[in-house]
């Protein structure tokens, strides 16, 4: 089982200090990588579906990512996940390559649709485009990353005649995880990603979502240079090791964790920040990581 740590980019984490600690105390123990979330912005006063409280500070994953990357040496840099919809996939297939670049090779690109519609009125994108320029933006920015003259035409991006460069350093191109957990994310992941995102997901619903990702199989024919299909998980809570087990037994490849959604809060305070550092180090003895 491979261990991600989740929050990077948010709440006490969200200040220069105290981020530098988070990635160098994650990668001193042993974990694989670690992992931003992301909200551009946050509906005031606070309405479901609306996730956090909207004085909630949450850094920029492109900025966060970049940061990481120069604080770090063998981490994993992963996006979990950016609300790929929302942005100009021409201007984040640069940014992130850009990532990948001066990591070395250490991008993970996570992308879903989000599920706020007041966040896409907010940035005047239709909320019910969402699913179909999910589709086309993961196909712009593979081409961008992989085709030597990259030529684009569908319905929201077109382009030829460009370059885009560097292309990043990982070839073809750093993993696409699809995050989701609808019908349709589970057919995109298939179609269109080298692995599976699944957020806040306990035993029994990732069960469940792996039913969902074995039924969208069978109708959806997986490109073969997309490999098997990895899957990473944000269980809700800390876990022990007979969960681990059996997170494994159902093929889960990557535990992406998080102390709980209390840790996305608060502006800084060093009991916040030591107490995500300790659970760190606290997971990485239990599990013999470093």
């Amino acid at each position: 089982m491979k261990f991600g740590y989740f929050g990077l980019n948010m709440g006490p984490f969200c200040d220069a200090e105290n981020m530098a600690a988070l990635v160098r105390t994650t990668e001193e123990a042993g974990f694989e990588s670690i992992w931003t979330g992301e909200h551009v912005v946050l509906i005031d006063p606070p309405a479901p579906p609306s996730p956090a409280a909207p004085e909630t500070p949450f850094l920029d994953s492109v900025a966060a990512l970049a940061f990481a990357a120069a604080h770090s040496q063998t981490l994993l840099l992963g996006s979990g996940i950016i609300l790929l919809p929302q942005r100009n996939p021409v201007v984040l297939a640069k940014e992130l390559a850009g990532i990948d670049v001066l990591s070395g090779g250490r991008l993970l690109f996570g992308a879903g649709v989000g599920y706020v519609p007041g966040e896409y009125e907010t940035l005047g994108i239709p909320f019910a485009e969402r699913g179909a320029r999910m589709d086309e933006h993961i196909e712009v920015i593979r081409t961008l990353w992989t085709q030597e003259k990259p030529e684009f035409s569908g319905r929201f991006t077109r382009f030829s005649g460009i370059q885009s460069r560097p292309l990043p350093k990982q070839r073809p191109h750093p993993p696409i995880l699809v995050g989701g957990m609808s019908p349709a994310a589970h057919r995109r992941a298939v179609a269109r990603g080298n692995g599976w995102y699944g957020f806040f997901q306990d035993l029994e619903a990732t069960t469940s979502a792996l039913r969902g990702l074995e039924d969208a199989a069978k109708e959806i024919e997986r490109p073969e240079s997309l490999g098997k299909l990895e899957i990473s998980i944000t269980p809700p809570g800390p876990v022990d090791r007979d969960t681990v087990k059996r997170f494994e037994d159902l093929g889960v490849d990557r535990l992406i964790l998080m102390r709980s959604m209390a840790d996305m809060t608060g502006s800084g305070e060093v009991s916040a920040r030591d107490g995500v550092l300790d659970f760190i180090r606290k997971t990485a003895e239990t599990f013999g990581l470093a």
